[in-house]
Formats: structure tokens, C-alpha cells, sequence
């Protein structure tokens, strides 16, 4: 019930950055655990998807499912989400989400015995729910555990750590997925070598299912602080239209659908992509390795960014930011060879500040609507799933290389919105 809490938590009313305690350091970072855990599950979709594009060979609009199941999931769950978090607070949110992603990991096991795709699908739909609820309730909470004035670095600050799970994902893939997919399979028949492979999942996801729930284990247990304007204001006012007059919130979830779309879509290609005989020829365990340095630019981007954003306005380092991300994509899809490389890889680093710059300006000043419009802004990462599906289909007709077109016009948005979009009209205010 609104206004209710327990003796175990910190209630905190209004503005509380003059409140940055215990309490609020405590928070924060415990809450870098969660962007870790959700980057981490994220970016193993790039593992996904030509380990399952192969063992049940698919075109890449056929694979690219997977991400079609994953960030679809943010569509469906999100207003829901942002309803459940009103109700139930941040803490309770997060555990809630946790539990759900652990489900969806272990429904990798029965998915990889039966080595069903369908399955698998519905596997990754479930663990992405869990994840959307997750980010529907950490988001909002770290913009507001502090000034509004400095939400964009801090946001970005703990952004920084899911990068670090984006980072080591893919080299955890490599060795515990594409290697082990590839090693002792030789005397196999068809069918085993399918269901063999197939298999070469259920270790790593039921390594994942186990961290999932022990965290959520230990923040049922935690003591965090509880933001109640935001809850008793929400609850108060939740049926209220004002939410959709936000201009820069709904230019904002446009701008959350473009970006996820174009990082996802790029990574969830790199494999295929390195791959290629004209770009670098490497081998899928090969290629996995370097998508580190891809998601590893955008974490050391984020930490940077952190720093920069303390004298740099965030719109315009959202614009140059993404201007040199479409200066890469240029390079990439125009040259060949090492230089065609680099240049996709270096995305990733221009890729780092965008999602926490875009969803820190597009809540400024929501006030006790910003967990509706968090779950707005996370409705809008079924980017994920469009982005990469659409360019799937352009590869299997014009080819990888030239198929970068679709996140690059992503990229010339993001520059918009960062010197346009972003500002805050007056009539809004």
C-alpha cells in the first residue's frame, strides 16, 4: 500500500540529494550488480546467435528471432512493469526481476535437451522479462538517488558496469559455448551433432540461473532507500494523461528505439561480420573474442564520459558522440580488411554515453511521473528487436557489409535528438 513501509527501510520524501548518506552510497552500489547481470545476458545473444544459426541452419532474418524474442519482451513488459514498480517499490521490483530472469535461464535446459528452436525463443523471452522489469526498476532509481543535475553521470557511471558484463560475456561464450560446440563432435551423425550442440548451453545458463536468483536472494535482504514522493505522487496520479505531453520524453523513446536497435543490430552481425573473407575470415570463436573490444570500448567510453559530462552538456556530447559513430559505420561498410574492422569495433566506444544520456535527458524534470516514463522509455527498447530483424533481411538480399545503412541513419537521429529533441519546452515545464 502506498505510503507504507517497513522498518527496515530508509524512507525517503522529496528531493533527496542533500540525503547522499549511507544509505545512498550503499544503493548505488549495489545496484551495479544488476547492470552487470543484465549486460552480461544481453551481449551472450551475440554467442546465441551464430551458435543457433548454425545448429539449426538459418538465414540471418531466421536468427535474428532471437533478438526479435529478447527485446520484444521489453515491448510487452514494460507498461506492466512500470505499473507493478508503482505498486510495489524499487527493492521489491528488482527482486521480482530477478526471479524471472533466473526462470528463463533455466529454461534453457529443457530448450537445449529437446534442441528446439521454438524453445529456445520462449526461453529468451522469459529471462528478457525479467531483465525489462529489472530496468524498469534500477533506471529511475539511480536518476533519482541524487540531484537531477547530475543524473546523466551517475546514470552513466553505473552503465559503465553493464558494460563490463557486455565486455566479458562474449569471451565467456566463447570458451564455454562456440568452443565447446566445436571440440569432440567429430564421429557424431547429424542428428547427434545437432542435439550435441544444441546442448553446449545448458552449463553456462544454469551457471546464470544460480547467480540470478542468489542476487535475488540477497536484495530481498538488502536495506535501500525507498523514493516515496515518487511512489505516493505515481499512485496518486498514474491515470492522469500529462505523462504523452512531454515532448522530449516521446522524442526521447524514439531515440531509446533507434539506438538499441543499432548497438544491438551491430554486435548481434560482428561474428558474421569478421567472418567475412573480404573483412578479416576469422573464425566464430575467433570473432567472439574480439566483440569484447566492441562492448570493451563502450565501458571505458562510459567511465570517460562520466568525467566529461561534468563540464560538457550532455546533448552535446549525445550529438558528437554519434556523429563519430556514423563516421565508423562509413568506414566499415565503404573499406575492407583491417580497417573495415576497426572501424565497427571503435562503434562500441562511441556507442558508451547514449543510452544513459538519451534516458537521463528524456526523464529531466518528470517529476512524479518518471517511473511512467521509465517504463515508456524501456517500451522503447523493443528497438532491439525491430533494428535487427529489418537489417537481418537486408543482409540476406544486398549482404552484410552494405546492411550497416539501417544503423547508420539510427545514429543521424541520435545527433537530432541530442541538439534538438533533448530541450524542454516551455509550455512543458
Amino acid at each position: 500500500m502506498a505510503g507504507t513501509f517497513s522498518p527496515d527501510e530508509t524512507r525517503l520524501d522529496g528531493n533527496i540529494s542533500g540525503q547522499q548518506g549511507t544509505g545512498y552510497t550503499f544503493a548505488l552500489v549495489s545496484l551495479t550488480s544488476l547492470f552487470f547481470i543484465w549486460g552480461f545476458l544481453t551481449s551472450l545473444n551475440d554467442i546465441l546467435i551464430p551458435h543457433l544459426k548454425n545448429v539449426f541452419s538459418l538465414s540471418y532474418t531466421q536468427a535474428m528471432l532471437i533478438q526479435f524474442c529478447f527485446f520484444g519482451a521489453y515491448f510487452i513488459v514494460s507498461l506492466p512493469a512500470g505499473r507493478l514498480v508503482r505498486k510495489i517499490g524499487y527493492q521489491k521490483g528488482i527482486v521480482t526481476g530477478l526471479i524471472i530472469a533466473g526462470i528463463g535461464c533455466l529454461a534453457f535446459y529443457p530448450a537445449a535437451a529437446l534442441a528446439a528452436y521454438p524453445v529456445f525463443l520462449g526461453a529468451l523471452f522469459i529471462m528478457a522479462s525479467g531483465i525489462t522489469i529489472l530496468q524498469v526498476s534500477a533506471n529511475p532509481y539511480v536518476t533519482a538517488l541524487g540531484s537531477s543535475e547530475t543524473a546523466s553521470g551517475r546514470l552513466t557511471m553505473t552503465q559503465a558496469f553493464n558494460s563490463l558484463g557486455t565486455t566479458v560475456a562474449p569471451l565467456f561464450g566463447a570458451v564455454l559455448i562456440l568452443t565447446a560446440a566445436t571440440t569432440g563432435l567429430e564421429q557424431l551423425s547429424e542428428a547427434q551433432f545437432k542435439l550435441q550442440e544444441a546442448q553446449t548451453v545448458q552449463t553456462p545458463y544454469l551457471m546464470l540461473a544460480f547467480s540470478l536468483l542468489l542476487l535475488a536472494f540477497i536484495f530481498s535482504r538488502l536495506k535501500l532507500p525507498v523514493i516515496a514522493s515518487h511512489r505516493q505522487q505515481a499512485l496518486a496520479q498514474e491515470n492522469q494523461p500529462g505523462i504523452w505531453h512531454h515532448r522530449h520524453l516521446m522524442l526521447g523513446a524514439i531515440a531509446i528505439f533507434v539506438y538499441v536497435g543499432a548497438e544491438v543490430s551491430i554486435g548481434s552481425f560482428l561474428i558474421n561480420f569478421l567472418g567475412e573473407d573480404n573483412i578479416a575470415g576469422l573464425a566464430e570463436a575467433e570473432a567472439a573474442a574480439l566483440i569484447a573490444y566492441y562492448w570493451g570500448g563502450a565501458m571505458v567510453g562510459r567511465f570517460i564520459g562520466a568525467i566529461i559530462m561534468q563540464k560538457v552538456p550532455a546533448g552535446k556530447l549525445l550529438a558528437v558522440n554519434s556523429l563519430l559513430a556514423t563516421a565508423m559505420l562509413l568506414i566499415a561498410m565503404s573499406l575492407s580488411g583491417d580497417t573495415a574492422m576497426v572501424a565497427i569495433l571503435l562503434v562500441g566506444l562511441f556507442n558508451s554515453i547514449m543510452f544513459p544520456t538519451i534516458f537521463s535527458l528524456a526523464l529531466t524534470g518528470l517529476k512524479h511521473h518518471t517511473s511512467q516514463g521509465s517504463g515508456i522509455l524501456c517500451l522503447a527498447i523493443v528497438g532491439g528487436a525491430i533494428v535487427p530483424l529489418l537489417q537481418g533481411i537486408l543482409a540476406d538480399n544486398i549482404g552484410i557489409q552494405l546492411s550497416f545503412i539501417l544503423p547508420l541513419l539510427c545514429y543521424l537521429y541520435i545527433g537530432y535528438y541530442g541538439l534538438i529533441g533533448s530541450k524542454i519546452k516551455s509550455s512543458q515545464t
